[in-house]
């Protein structure tokens, strides 16, 4: 694996100017953040070696390279998920890659359902910290010593002094934000109202199914991590209410002016 994350960083730094600072992986529907984006170079999965394609509606599928409000950036615009039956060294090779180019600044935003009573549709989640319900972890197997620890901490799993920074940003900009817990689960299929009854007494203010490998692979690499959910549904909230994944989109277009204004101010800061 080693070999393979050496090769595909070796590819990306060979077709790139500009070294990146800051890794940003864009969810479900927030793809018009590359509207911001001083594109310098553009390439598509299928062009990478040893990258699968993600096939999920709302995923570009390219790597971008450019400035984010002045900033050197990597944006990986469409992501790989568990639930495409990807095993979880695949779902996080990305960030493999990433930290072999040398970024330790990781941005992770994403789509996931309300169960916070206070929360609305279309509200910005910052992530405080996280479950894992998917019943695996990208760390298993034997552990690349040459990369991290074989048991590492996650007591910050998300930078304290980000979230600081973005609520201080969020209320420059006028912008309401809201803090919680995310639970990563496996997806598919949404989630049955016992399950969303479920999550929150164990916790849990947002549901999602994506992020949690990506940070816990971020973490053992030694990045810093910043994630944030848009909050696309509330089947956890009042009245049961069906969920579609054009819902989930049209709720993240909302919510996406907010996002973008957001993570360029962030970005140019951290």
């Amino acid at each position: 694996m080693l070999e393979k994350i050496k090769e595909t960083a070796q590819f990306l730094e060979s077709r790139i100017t500009t070294k990146p600072e800051v890794a940003i992986v864009l969810g479900s529907g927030l793809g018009g953040l590359v509207k911001h984006i001083d594109i310098e170079q553009e390439i598509p999965y299928r062009e990478i070696p040893n990258f699968p394609v993600s096939n999920v509606a709302g995923h570009k599928a390219t790597m971008i390279f450019g400035k984010l409000n002045g900033r050197p950036v990597m944006v990986m615009s469409g992501r790989f998920h568990y639930y495409e039956g990807h095993p979880m060294k695949t779902v996080t090779f990305p960030i493999f890659v990433m930290n072999q180019m040398g970024i330790k600044k990781l941005v992770l935003s994403n789509a996931a359902g309300g169960m916070n009573p206070t929360f609305d549709v279309a509200d910005i989640m910052i992530i405080t910290d996280h479950i894992n319900m998917m019943a695996d972890n990208p760390l298993l197997g034997p552990n690349i010593d040459e990369l991290g620890p074989r048991f590492p901490d996650m007591s910050e799993a998300y930078s304290k002094r980000w979230v600081k920074l973005a609520k201080k940003i969020g209320e420059e900009l006028n912008i309401k934000l809201q803090h919680g817990v995310y639970v990563g689960v496996k997806g598919p299929s949404y989630e049955t109202p016992a399950e969303y009854r479920m999550y929150h007494i164990l916790g849990a203010d947002a549901v999602g199914m994506s992020t949690v490998p990506e940070t816990i692979v971020a973490r053992f690499l030694g990045m810093e991590v910043f994630a944030l959910s848009v909050i696309t549904d509330l089947g956890g909230v009042g009245p049961i209410e069906k969920v579609s994944h054009e819902e989930v989109l049209n709720a993240a277009k909302k919510a996406e002016p907010n996002m973008v204004k957001l993570v360029s101010t962030l970005v140019a800061q951290l």
